[in-house]
C-alpha cells in the first residue's frame, strides 16, 4: 500500500476547552516548569561544586537531572505557551521530532534510574569492593549505555510511525505527541504497529520495574545485617531512589504497558511524569540526602555571583 500523507499539521485538543481552567493551568505549570528548571539546575551545579562528582551515585544523579531538564523541555513550554492560545496547532515534523525526543529522553531516564540501583546496590551489597566495580571508566560506559538505549527504543517508536500515512483527521486528544494518540490517526489498521510499540515500551519498562525490584529487595535483606547507623544512612539513600522511581514508573506503567488503547485519563497522568516527577526529583533527593543538603548549603551560603544568584531564584520561589 502507497504511503499517502496529506497531513501537513496537527491540532492539540489540550487539557481543557474551559478558558478559565487553562488560565489556572498556565499560572501552575509555569510555576512548575520554573521549579524544575532552577531545581535540577542546582543538584547540578552542587555536585560540580561540592566536589560530588567523583562519587557514582552523584555522578549519576547529575545526569539524572539533566535528563529531567531536558524531557519536561520537549512538552513544558509548548504546552505552557498553548494554554493560552487559540489553535494549538504543531507541523508534522514537529509532531515526530516531539515523539522522538520524548520517549528518548524518557527510556534514557527509565535506564539511568535501573543503573542508580544497581549502584546502590554494590554500594550495600559488596562495599569492599564498591570503588574497583563502580570506578569512572565503568559509570562512562554505562552512562553511555542509557543514552544508546534511550537512542535505539526512540528510534524504533518514530520508525513505526513515520510510515504510517495520515490523510485526514489530524486533531491529536493530547498535549503533546505521543505515539498511542497519534495511531489513532493515521488512515490504516495499526492493529500491528500497536503491539509492537507495547511490545518495546512495556520490555523496558517491566524488565528494568524487575531489575529494580530485585535490586532494592536484596538490599533491604542486606540492611538486616548492619548496625542501626548503617542502616539508617543506607536507609535514607536508598528510600530517595524507591521514592523517585514509585513516581516515576507507576504513571509509565499505567501509559505504556497496555494495548493500544487511549482513556480521558491519559493527558492528566502524562502530566504527572513529564512535570510533576522532574520537579519532586530534586526535592526529593534534597530532603532525604544529608550529603546534598551539606554541599547545598555550602553552594548558596558561599561568597560569588553564581551563589547569590541562586539566593535570589531560591527566595522568590
Amino acid at each position: 500500500m502507497e504511503n499517502i500523507n496529506n497531513v501537513t499539521e496537527f491540532v492539540f485538543l489540550g487539557l481543557s476547552e474551559n478558558l478559565e481552567v487553562e488560565e489556572v493551568c498556565f499560572v501552575v505549570f509555569s510555576s512548575f516548569y520554573t521549579v524544575i528548571l532552577l531545581g535540577n539546575l542546582l543538584i547540578m551545579l552542587t555536585v560540580y561544586t561540592g566536589n560530588l562528582f567523583k562519587s557514582p551515585m552523584y555522578f549519576f544523579l547529575n545526569y539524572l537531572s539533566f535528563v529531567d531538564i531536558c524531557y519536561s523541555s520537549v512538552t513544558a513550554p509548548k504546552m505552557i505557551v498553548d494554554l493560552l492560545a487559540k489553535n494549538k496547532t504543531i507541523s508534522y515534523d514537529g509532531c515526530m521530532l516531539q515523539l522522538f525526543w520524548v520517549h528518548f529522553f524518557g527510556c534514557t531516564e527509565i535506564f539511568i534510574l535501573t543503573v542508580m540501583a544497581y549502584d546502590r546496590y554494590v554500594a550495600i551489597c559488596r562495599p569492599l569492593h564498591y570503588m574497583t566495580i563502580m570506578d569512572r571508566d565503568k559509570c562512562n560506559k554505562m552512562m553511555l549505555g542509557t543514552w544508546v538505549g534511550g537512542f535505539l527504543h526512540s528510534l524504533i517508536q518514530v520508525a513505526l510511525v513515520v510510515q504510517l500515512p495520515f490523510c485526514g483527521p489530524n486533531e491529536i486528544d493530547h498535549y503533546f505527541c505521543d505515539v498511542h494518540p497519534v495511531l489513532k490517526l493515521a488512515c490504516t489498521d495499526t492493529y500491528v504497529v500497536g503491539v509492537v510499540v507495547t511490545a518495546n515500551s512495556g520490555t523496558i519498562a517491566l524488565g528494568s520495574f524487575v531489575i529494580l525490584l530485585i535490586s532494592y529487595t536484596v538490599i533491604l535483606v542486606t540492611l538486616r545485617k548492619q548496625s542501626p547507623d548503617g542502616r539508617r544512612k543506607a536507609l535514607s539513600t536508598c528510600g530517595s531512589h524507591i521514592a523517585v522511581v514509585i513516581i516515576f514508573f507507576g504513571p509509565c506503567t499505567f501509559m505504556y504497558m497496555r494495548p493500544d488503547t487511549t482513556f480521558s485519563e491519559d493527558k492528566m497522568v502524562a502530566v504527572f511524569y513529564t512535570l510533576i516527577t522532574p520537579m519532586l526529583n530534586p526535592l526529593i533527593y534534597t530532603m532525604r540526602n544529608a550529603e546534598v543538603k551539606t554541599a547545598m548549603k555550602k553552594l548558596l551560603h558561599g561568597k560569588g555571583s553564581i551563589s547569590y544568584e541562586f539566593k535570589i531564584a531560591m527566595h522568590q520561589l
